[in-house]
């Protein structure tokens, strides 16, 4: 296909499938699937993809899927959705609303599903006339939101041979049409933290006698922070926010324990690295001062999600080339944890936020609130982007070919029980 004709072919496309593609997505809202649970979402993708002529390999715990399209020896280009709903209620008036009960797509991963579907319907048109010029990976992820999906794609070698990798995210603080872009962090690292202490409980009436637990435990939970915040550059931004906190039973009695949990984010990827023993050690001076005994759990959730210049540079000329210079915007960094960015720690890549608020509304959503929809013409827009990147990545990028077979990812869809797939 000449590149003059890439918009006109769009067009075409998207006239013909649209709708289509729309009614997918609210089929998808509909019946929403907790992470790991994602049978229905992935069979329902499954069959789209093998009708349109392609051969997805679903993953080894039976939910996601990946598939190739095109042929040859250049670059692979890898193109991401994740498929998961949050365990929330939908409270939406629509017809499309949550018949799952505690299920809601209210991050909108079904409109990043339906958009990587119709991207694969699209190449593979171009690759069965020959006129795709290398071959895309495309990632339909299980498990984002409960950050294990993408670490069982990396197990699965569902990057190997990639040379860059993109993934668009729903913005409802973006008008439809925009899109937002940021080379570095875009995403920040998340990891939870839980803090046990022990020691002599007693009367309150003699404090002198035990380790005054409860105030002990006050002190980390305002100096471990506060000591944290010192020990980093200010630029990392990264934060420990404590979200839970228990200890004692009455008021008149120090207890022997107690506990407190909260995360950790930050926005640079070394800091993020250094951070756990970092955490460990002003814990030990802080409660040492009070003796008092900790045990801390530090658990690694994602890395920040740092943007490649190259790679964002390439969504950038996409979306000049399809949407219009117009529709980029500059995309303010997050604090919260995308899964994204284990991906990006082995291949350069991007993230970039597509604006599904409908112009001059006055709706305010969010994600993750139960109110949460989108502007629908957002998944059109999201197919020509994901289209136009791809092949503005795979005719401008450099890397290896691909190797034949993915390993570990070599589940097929006949071989799964119909239980899992009903």
């Amino acid at each position: 296909m000449a590149e003059h004709d890439l918009d006109g072919e769009l067009d075409a496309f998207l006239a013909a499938h649209e709708a289509d593609l729309i009614d997918f997505r609210r089929d998808l809202h509909a019946h929403p699937e907790t992470g790991y649970h994602e049978y229905r979402t992935t069979r329902r993708v499954a069959l789209r993809l093998e009708a349109a002529g392609l051969r997805p390999a679903i993953l080894p715990k039976g939910t996601g899927l990946i598939v190739d399209i095109g042929s040859g020896d250049g670059d692979i280009v890898a193109l991401r959705a994740d498929m998961d709903a949050l365990p929330i209620e939908d409270e939406k008036d629509v017809p499309y609303r949550s018949t799952n009960r505690g299920a809601c797509h209210a991050c909108g991963h079904d409109v990043h599903t339906t958009i990587l579907l119709g991207t694969a319907l699209y190449l593979a048109r171009m690759a069965s006339s020959g006129l795709l010029p290398g071959r895309v990976r495309l990632i339909f992820q299980p498990a984002e939101e409960i950050s294990g999906g993408a670490m069982d794609v990396l197990a699965a070698g569902g990057i190997a041979s990639v040379s860059r990798i993109f993934a668009l995210h729903c913005d409802p603080r973006l008008d439809v049409g925009k899109i937002g872009t940021r080379t570095g962090p875009i995403t920040a690292a998340c990891d939870k933290v839980t803090v046990k202490v022990t020691g002599p409980g007693g009367h309150t009436a003699r404090p002198h006698l035990t380790a005054d637990l409860v105030f002990a435990l006050g002190k980390i939970i305002t100096e471990l922070p506060a000591a944290l915040s010192r020990r980093v550059d200010p630029r990392s931004s990264l934060s420990l926010v404590w979200g839970k906190v228990s200890a004692g039973s009455a008021a008149n009695a120090i207890p022997d324990d107690g506990m407190v949990e909260g995360t950790v984010r930050c926005l640079d990827d070394s800091a993020w690295h250094a951070a756990p023993d970092l955490v460990k050690a002003l814990l030990e001076s802080v409660a040492s001062a009070y003796g008092v005994v900790p045990d801390i759990t530090y658990q690694r959730y994602v890395p920040p999600t740092v943007n490649d210049a190259i790679s964002t540079a390439m969504f950038e000329a996409a979306a000049d080339r399809v949407l219009g210079p117009d529709s980029i915007t500059p995309a303010p960094q997050s604090l919260g944890g995308e899964d994204f960015a284990w991906y990006l720690e082995s291949v350069p890549g991007a993230l970039a936020r597509l604006g599904t608020r409908r112009p001059g509304s006055a709706d305010d959503f969010d994600i993750h609130q139960s109110t949460f929809d989108v502007d629908e013409r957002a998944i059109g827009i999201g197919v020509r982007l994901m289209v136009a990147t791809a092949l503005t990545a795979v005719l401008d990028g450099g890397g290896p070919g691909l190797a034949e077979g993915m390993p570990g990812a070599s589940v097929r869809l006949d071989d799964l029980p119909e239980a899992l797939l009903s």
